[in-house]
């Protein structure tokens, strides 16, 4: 990947995918590379980060956010170094922040989304995509303002085993509480444990609702105080089968449903009635003028070792496709993040 290349590459939205997306949902252009309006800058991407909520961002349907329009970058949060700038904030050579595209250089317009950021902070600037960005925060804030578990209590997590996931987990452990993790397969359950130090990991994979949630019983027998929710589907189903009485359930995020043409719902939501609980429907875009004070907690807990983040780095903008697509299938390892360049 040349420093400084001479047309800017944009991975683009063609067309919205039915189902899991395919190579030709998608077009790899190379245009000019854009010059700054006035009040706003060009950044060159360095680091993109891939994320399930991208696919939702895809379809034509109602969201949190509007849809990727057609012919747009497939969006993504990046960071970068400023590379041109009509704003008196940022000069050139800055690093920021922002939400984005996978494309070698995004112009941010005057009052958008944009936060510098100061790599001498961590090892590397991806970090400001994971344990100290959106994952890592969504993970900190989901737990620490929402869930707020109480040392003793029982938590689970869905999709423990991935970036969002094995947070939630490792911050619970440090919050006190008891933690179960489900994840799809013996070598996830075995991270699970040994380098997240979850209490219990319970493999779903080829299992019924009923099977499911007779496991999460006999590892919970008083049923989950808190639940963090990134699933959906069976595996949700079976987590209500086992709540405790008042308990909190933080629904983060349906993997299973998002290239899902039929949405399966919930089933056993009566569950949540006849045990008080409540659900927490949770955004962390709600948190972003605090990011610097998680930032922080996350960094140190870091240099503690009482937190252990990994990333799946993937290389090349050129590869975009097949590295997003390790979010589905359950190839990613860690945080999956797509360097595009080294900077200026």
């Amino acid at each position: 990947m040349p420093a400084t290349p001479t047309t800017n590459r944009r991975f683009l939205l063609a067309r919205r995918p039915d189902g899991t997306p395919v190579p030709e949902d998608f077009a790899f252009v190379e245009e000019a590379i854009p010059t700054p309006p006035a009040g706003g800058i060009v950044v060159r991407n360095c680091y993109a980060s891939l994320d399930p909520a991208q696919r939702g961002w895809m379809d034509d349907a109602p969201s949190y956010m509007p849809p990727i329009p057609l012919g747009d970058p497939v969006r993504a949060t990046t960071v970068g170094v400023v590379a041109a700038s009509n704003s008196p904030d940022f000069q050139v050579g800055d690093w920021v922040m922002g939400l984005n595209g996978l494309e070698d250089y995004s112009v941010m317009e005057a009052g958008g989304f944009t936060m510098k950021v100061d790599p001498t902070l961590a090892d590397s600037p991806s970090r400001f995509l994971s344990a100290m960005g959106a994952v890592g925060l969504t993970a900190y804030f989901g737990l620490a303002d929402v869930a707020k578990p109480q040392p003793g209590e029982t938590l689970i997590v869905s999709a423990a085993a991935g970036a969002v996931g094995s947070a939630v987990g490792q911050i619970g452990k440090i919050m006190g509480a008891r933690v179960i993790g489900i994840a799809g397969g013996a070598e996830k359950c075995r991270r699970l444990i040994n380098d997240y130090g979850f209490d219990v990991a319970i493999d779903y994979k080829g299992k019924s609702v009923e099977q499911l949630a007779a496991e999460i019983r006999q590892a919970a027998p008083g049923g989950a105080d808190v639940i963090f929710e990134n699933v959906g589907g069976d595996v949700f189903d079976a987590e209500l089968l086992n709540l405790a009485k008042h308990a909190r359930i933080v629904l983060c995020g349906l993997i299973s449903e998002y290239n899902s043409p039929t949405k399966i719902g919930i089933r056993n939501l009566w569950q949540v009635l006849a045990q008080q609980a409540t659900i927490h429907g949770y955004l962390i875009m709600d948190y972003v003028p605090r990011f610097g004070e998680g930032s922080a907690v996350m960094a140190e807990w870091m240099a503690q070792g009482k937190l252990r983040i990994d990333e799946d780095l993937q290389v090349g903008l050129e590869n975009a496709f097949p590295a997003f697509m390790r979010l589905f299938s359950g190839a990613n390892t860690g945080k999956l993040v797509l360097k595009i360049a080294d900077g200026l």
